[in-house]
């Protein structure tokens, strides 16, 4: 299937805002100097439906070429992309929290039954664990959880479903979803962030974008669709204006508009073999950036840097620290330790006609 543009470079933009959330909060609690940013929760939403956009793409195109979709290969390429990077740092998470911490003099208060801990995380329902507090390390986990939950979801039901109706299906789910979702009549999805209709709507623009005359539709809007996009990230004008409900539907509308925009004509500056690069390691920044953060932070602890500098200068020093020690170890984990897993998924690609 032919690369889409712009969007692996995206991730990495996506990664670097979710560190910008984290670190401010990580300081807030320690006592370090910080700015405020507060868009972390929109950047992991935006994470969702680029997944969704691209995923259902995938499934898509699969059933109408092939008249089937292949669920062991589908299943196994996601294993080989997620698991052993999510089962190092889940690994990590519970070793750095229950042993390394207070080695260095900080306990920390695990106030959660070890056993279904581990459990839940395992089995990949880290997002209810995350509700337990475990720590940042661990928490972070949540958003891989609701990614592999959909897809255990959406992958078989596509391939009972004939290509024709899985459109239709999505706009249905959609809807539906969306307003039990709001209306909390099912309290367990807002708690436990199922985000699912970030998935499906971007799914629906996936598909809508594979007939020329919709193509032709996004290109003549994608400045408009850019301009809302870039004031909704820079400034609070929407989260500050509308209900909760109705910032959700515009996120999930905007977010699924932007993604398809994106994706039909290369922009240079997000071709940039670096930004690409930095996109093909997000996976590892997401997972990595929250050690970093107590790394530094122990690192501040332990020197008083926070007490030796200017405010602006420690906040600065904090994120650059955060950024390189987090993008060196993305870089080094994707080279030696995933990259062998990476090279196992082409033997499962679906060939056309197979």
């Amino acid at each position: 299937m032919k690369k889409t543009p712009n969007l692996t470079a995206l991730r990495f933009f996506l990664a670097l805002l979710v560190i910008l959330y984290h670190i401010p909060q990580f300081c807030e609690n320690r006592g370090f100097p910080f700015f405020v940013f507060n868009k972390g929760k929109e950047s992991v939403n935006l994470f969702f439906s680029l997944s969704g956009f691209l995923i259902i793409r995938q499934l898509y195109i699969e059933k109408t070429t092939e008249k089937t979709i292949y669920l062991v290969p589908f299943f196994l390429r996601r294993i080989l992309r997620i698991w052993p990077l999510y089962y190092l740092i889940l690994l990590f998470g519970f070793l750095y929290y229950r042993i390394l911490l207070p080695y260095f003099g900080h306990p920390f208060d695990n106030d959660y039954d070890l056993t279904e801990g581990i459990l839940l995380s395992i089995t990949f329902f880290p997002n209810i664990f995350a509700t337990y507090k475990p720590g940042g390390i661990l928490e972070i986990l949540w958003s891989i959880g609701i990614e592999e939950q959909f897809y255990l979801f959406i992958a078989p039901l596509f391939f009972l479903l004939p290509s024709k109706k899985m459109l239709p299906f999505l706009v249905l789910f959609t809807g539906i979803y969306f307003t039990v979702f709001v209306s909390e009549s099912i309290p367990i999805l807002s708690e436990y962030k199922m985000l699912f209709f970030y998935f499906s709507f971007s799914g629906i623009c996936s598909i809508l974008l594979l007939d020329p005359t919709f193509n032709e539709i996004f290109q003549k809007f994608r400045l408009f669709i850019f301009s809302i996009f870039i004031i909704y990230f820079s400034t609070y004008v929407f989260s500050n204006n509308l209900s909760k409900p109705m910032y959700q539907l515009l996120s999930m509308v905007l977010f699924g508009l932007t993604i398809g925009s994106l994706s039909t004509k290369p922009i240079p500056f997000l071709e940039n073999r670096h930004l690409i690069y930095l996109g093909k390691i997000s996976y590892g920044i997401y997972m990595f950036h929250a050690i970093a953060i107590q790394f530094v932070g122990l690192l501040y602890l332990k020197l008083n840097i926070h007490l030796k500098l200017e405010a602006s200068l420690s906040i600065l020093l904090f994120n650059l620290l955060v950024l390189i020690i987090t993008i060196a170890v993305s870089h080094l984990s994707y080279k030696y330790y995933e990259s062998p897993f990476l090279n196992l998924k082409q033997r499962f690609r679906v060939q056309k006609g197979k």
